[in-house]
């Protein structure tokens, strides 16, 4: 039997604590992917658990119609499994109504975005969603192609527009520095060229809010699904499983309406930056160099690469000597005890988060996780070993013979063959420019 409206709970299983057929969308969701479902999603059904109205959220994808095939049978409704080390708690949730496939039905998805009643347009496109250049400006052709988050936006924006609305808060929560000022600036890259009628009302109307987000979201796998249909007497084609830890930091930057957030525990702030630098640097900069070194050495899970005598001294030299003199940290912000718990968090034996997964797209991540680092102590006369053992095991693994996902993973291979692979991949005219030079560092 398939999870539906209809499917009876059991009393362990936390259930929506609203009613779903009163709820009008507010949130239009573009790219409705695993994390997206275990932490925007829940903190939003915590809002109108909270007693907030008309948050309900229409998921988009832009390409693959494979989570709409998850949902649209079960009435928008999946499992999120919070796993620890104490056992799993399982959570319905029911703040998503809808999955549309922008690739087969662009013109329901414009229509969302245009709705009176949307108020929010949110993205988890990962890193190479927005179409962004070595340099970091917009790639225009491929922007203008379909699917595209900035196609879809200026066509629901110009609706609005024409039928009197206000504008809309675009609120990025991807792993992006700056995520809303760099979404403003491509945005109005793309305006410019394509629809420079509505640059003006764009900039007057529409807020990009940075935000800061947080949560550890294997992939589900085949035995994850098994358990929960265990559980729940019912089949989850969308179930996802993630840890008990969860963070978001939102900027104080609406346009308009926005859930209240704050009743599942998120944070609204004037600056995201000291949040947005620490998760970077520190999360996600140890997650990359865990995948890279911990694959290299044969592991196939976090769990196991932390563990690992060999990589957590390198591990913990990343986070505590390398990553945390770099950031300006906010009033309370403790960082020595984000590290201690990032460790506790990486060895949670209940979570099997592949290596694999956080390895993809190398070149769309390295920049911001490791490349700032660099540049800052390179500035300051010092070096971060760390982290060159994590770029030598990344290079490592381009000289393989494995499968490389990565939208550049052609031109990785072959700037990686070389005797002169850093000054390729990292020197002046690099595939991967930034602020940090490697001069004497041999690949």
């Amino acid at each position: 039997m398939r999870l539906s409206a209809q499917t009876p709970l059991p009393a362990s299983v936390q259930a929506p604590g609203y009613d779903r057929a009163a709820q009008a969308a507010g949130i239009v969701h573009i790219g409705i992917g695993a994390f997206h479902r275990a932490h925007q999603a829940v903190y939003t059904d915590d809002a109108m658990g909270a007693g907030d109205r008309d948050w309900g959220i229409i998921g988009v994808s832009l390409r693959s119609g494979d989570v709409a095939a998850q949902l649209g049978p079960q009435d928008g409704l999946y499992t999120v499994s919070t796993r620890s080390a104490a056992g799993t708690r399982l959570r319905l949730i029911g703040a998503v109504q809808k999955v549309l496939v922008a690739a087969g039905d662009g013109q329901a998805v414009i229509d969302a975005i245009a709705a009176p009643c949307t108020h929010i347009v949110s993205f988890t496109v990962t890193e190479k969603g927005y179409l962004r250049r070595s340099d970091s400006s917009l790639d225009l052709a491929a922007a203008v192609g379909n699917p595209s988050l900035y196609r879809f936006l200026a066509a629901g924006l110009a609706a609005r527009k024409a039928a009197g609305l206000g504008g809309l808060t675009l609120l990025s929560c991807d792993n992006l520095a700056g995520n809303g000022a760099v979404l403003r600036r491509l945005m109005r890259e793309y305006l410019a060229a394509y629809h420079p009628d509505l640059s003006a009302w764009f900039d007057g109307e529409c807020t990009c809010p940075a935000t800061m987000i947080d949560r550890i979201v294997p992939a589900t796998t085949d035995a994850d699904r098994a358990a929960v249909e265990a559980a729940l007497g019912a089949r989850d084609e969308g179930a996802v499983v993630t840890e008990a830890f969860s963070q978001w930091v939102i900027e104080d930057d609406f346009a308009g309406p926005r859930p209240r957030w704050e009743a599942g525990g998120a944070k609204l702030v004037a600056d995201v930056a000291p949040y947005e630098a620490a998760k970077l640097r520190m999360l996600n900069g140890a997650h990359s160099a865990l995948a890279y070194i911990g694959l290299g050495r044969g592991h196939e899970f976090v769990h196991q690469a932390i563990a690992d005598p060999e990589i957590r001294p390198v591990i913990e030299r990343l986070m505590l000597g390398e990553a945390a003199p770099t950031i300006d940290a906010a009033p309370g912000q403790d960082l020595a005890a984000y590290a201690d718990a990032l460790l506790g968090r990486f060895a949670n034996p209940a979570l099997d988060h592949r290596l694999i997964q956080i390895a993809m797209d190398g070149s769309q991540k390295i920049p911001q996780r490791w490349l700032e680092t660099m540049a800052w102590h390179q500035a300051r006369g010092t070096r971060c070993p760390s982290i060159e053992v994590a770029i030598a095991a990344w290079i490592a693994i381009l000289r393989s013979d494995r499968p490389i996902d990565d939208p550049l993973a052609d031109k990785l291979r072959e700037a990686a063959a070389g005797p002169d692979a850093m000054a390729r991949l990292f020197g002046e005219g690099g595939l991967l420019p930034s602020g940090w030079h490697p001069e004497d560092i041999i690949a």
